[in-house]
Formats: structure tokens, sequence, C-alpha cells
């Protein structure tokens, strides 16, 4: 699997992300470059190459003049995801995403998680977009920092979510306001996929549905999108309690 771009880049070496070989842009060689440094410190493999080469590998067209090769992207388990919220002395925050499918709206909705402080993603195996090339580029280097499960079943995964005391909500309409739901505690939201939203299977199964106010003619927001105002939500609760 490959990553591209600066930034990219970047956070894969900070992360200690297995990178088999980097490649950069030979005009980058003979100046003072972070990302060469880095590399070099961490005793990475690196290959210069012409920028028109480095065109033809590229499968996203936003290098910028480095390619990592990197080993598959190593999932986490949703045990370890608990795991990480108890060692951050935090209430578990979690997001399940029920058959997202577009890369874009996956990579986006990673780096929003990330920067309001989500502890960890469950995504199913089946019928849903995976960690690729495309999402890595779209989470502009917040996939390395958060932790990413995979499961057969998302109801199994809830079940042991509220076997340790989490609170289920759906991002859904027909529900409470999210504004005047108390979103402190352990919690986890369940987004749907962009063209259905949350499976009704799913949602009955939740302990809550909670919902934004939509003003206008169109009635739902893009999946990332409304990812990132709940879980902005919740963060701001969160730092005012």
């Amino acid at each position: 699997m490959q990553i591209e771009g600066r930034n990219q880049v970047r956070e894969a070496i900070v992360s200690n992300l297995t990178i088999n070989k980097l490649l950069i842009d030979k005009n980058f060689s003979n100046r003072k470059d972070e990302i060469i440094n880095m590399a070099s410190k961490a005793r990475l493999k690196i290959e210069y190459m012409p920028k028109s080469a480095l065109d033809k590998i590229s499968k996203t067209s936003h290098h910028q003049g480095y390619i990592a090769e990197v080993v598959d992207f190593s999932y986490s388990t949703v045990e370890e995801i608990m795991d990480f919220a108890k060692d951050s002395n935090t209430p578990p925050f979690i997001v399940l995403l029920d058959g997202i499918e577009d890369p874009h709206n996956l990579g986006a909705i990673i780096r929003s998680c990330e920067c309001a402080g989500v502890h960890g993603i469950i995504l199913p195996k089946n019928r849903a977009c995976k960690v690729n090339e495309t999402v890595i580029r779209t989470s502009a280097g917040a996939i390395a920092n958060m932790k990413i499960a995979e499961v057969v079943n998302l109801k199994e995964a809830i079940d042991y979510l509220k076997d340790n005391g989490v609170w289920i909500y759906a991002a859904e309409t027909g529900g409470n306001l999210i504004y005047n739901e108390d979103l402190k505690g352990p919690i986890a939201i369940v987004i749907g996929s962009e063209g259905k939203g949350v499976k009704p299977s799913i949602r009955t199964y939740c302990d809550g549905i909670v919902t934004l106010p939509l003003c206008g003619n169109v009635n739902s927001l893009n999946a990332s999108v409304a990812c990132g105002i709940v879980v902005f939500e919740i963060l701001r609760q969160r730092s005012n309690k």
C-alpha cells in the first residue's frame, strides 16, 4: 500500500508505521528537507526518483514528491480501542460506521474523529469501504493516529460496548435534538451510509437517536459532515463539564 503526500508521509514516519521504502523527488536530495532528515534518523530506505517517474507510480496524483511504500494497514480490535480509552482516563468515545462506501467520506470522517479526540472507529468488514490509499490521503495523516477496528457483525460490536457500559446512539432523523442530550459519558455514535443512513436493524439496536436540526429544503447531510458536527458537539459538551 502507498501513502502519498508530504503530511501523510510525515505522519507515517512519526507514527512508526512499517515503511518498506520511501520514494522521493530527486530534486529534494540536495536541500534541507524535514522528511529526508526524519527518514534518515529512522534508518528508512530512500530511493530518489525523477518527478516524472513518481507521477507514473502515484495512485492519487497528489504525491508532492513523497511516496511511502508501507505494509497493508493494520486494523485494531474493539478490545484495543476500549483499552486505549481506559488508558486515556476519559470515558470511551467511539464511532461506528454503518456501511460507509465512499473512501473520501471515510478519510474525512477519520480526520474529524482524530481532531475531536475519538478513541476509535469501528467498521463492518462487508459492504463498506476499507482503508486504502484514497482514505489515507483524504485523512491528511490523521489515520496514523486513529485506531480502526474491522468487525464481521456490528450488532456484536454494539453488544460488547453495551456490556462495557457504553451508551449507543444512532445519528439519524426522528430522534432527540442532539443539543438537548447529555453526551458526556461513555458513548458510541453510529453514522449511517451515504444513501440510506443507519439501517433500521441497527437503529433499533441502539439506546437512543440523536438528530441534527436542518433548516433547508434538503433533508440530509453528507455522512462525513454529519459525523463531524456530531463528534464536535460531544467534544464541546465534554470540554464544558
